[in-house]
């Protein structure tokens, strides 16, 4: 099997479809991004069939005009990165080339499509300073990936950092980073509600509404009512 760019966006074409292409240019932020239109299941199964191939390839992928190639790249890295017995180098390797690339991960489902994984899992055994600087930068998609970085930290009982950077990012001017805030608060819920509960009240203030929303989604009625209402 060829594994390369080339050939995986000639298999993407073979996929395409005009009804998609619409569908898909109504959730696609930048204007001058190329879609070819094919089903995200579609894309992700393509990208499964090249999970072997040069992270080279991969980049190249990014460097792709077609948002496709981008979400097939970014699922290339996320399959790769599930892999149980990949070493901690080649690990380190995914996880650079991510953040070295983050200028073509562009829209907001390429940051969910790899960042627990790729980013999340990485650090799990190590310092995590890397989530504090990508949550001070000035682009919201990687403000984004800080807090969706998270989501895998916390699924394994690990609630510091998802507060923290939370907090950090709480009063962010765009939904790009407020939504999957609201959606890492919800699991920490999931892992101890007593400190979630005590977080939303301490900042009751600041919580937007659409932060607030997915963070109580997991609560008692009662309770979830109370904290909507404050």
């Amino acid at each position: 099997m060829n594994l390369t760019a080339e050939a995986l966006v000639e298999r993407l074409h073979t996929l395409r479809s005009d009804a998609e292409k619409t569908k898909i240019r109504k959730h696609v932020a930048a204007p001058d991004t190329e879609i070819i239109g094919v089903r995200m299941k579609s894309t992700f199964d393509t990208a499964r069939e090249f999970t072997s191939m040069p992270l080279s390839e991969v980049e190249r992928l990014l460097d792709s005009s077609f948002y496709e190639a981008r979400v097939a790249a970014v699922s290339v890295l996320d399959f790769r990165a599930r892999d149980k017995h990949l070493s901690d180098d080649e690990r380190r390797t995914l996880y650079e080339l991510y953040l070295r690339r983050h200028d073509r991960i562009d829209n907001w489902d390429l940051v969910d499509r790899a960042a627990p994984r790729v980013i999340g899992a990485y650090l799990l055994d190590k310092p995590r300073d890397v989530l504090y600087e990508l949550a001070d930068s000035h682009d919201p998609l990687e403000r984004r990936t800080a807090i969706t970085a998270t989501f895998w930290l916390v699924r394994q009982g690990e609630i510091e950092d998802a507060l923290r950077v939370s907090e950090i990012l709480l009063e962010d001017p765009t939904e790009l980073v407020t939504k999957p805030v609201g959606v890492a608060l919800r699991e920490v819920g999931k892992v101890d509600e007593d400190r979630l509960v005590a977080f939303l009240r301490r900042h009751q203030g600041r919580v937007p509404r659409v932060t607030l929303r997915s963070a109580v989604e997991k609560l008692p009625e009662e309770l979830r009512r109370d904290l909507m209402r404050r």
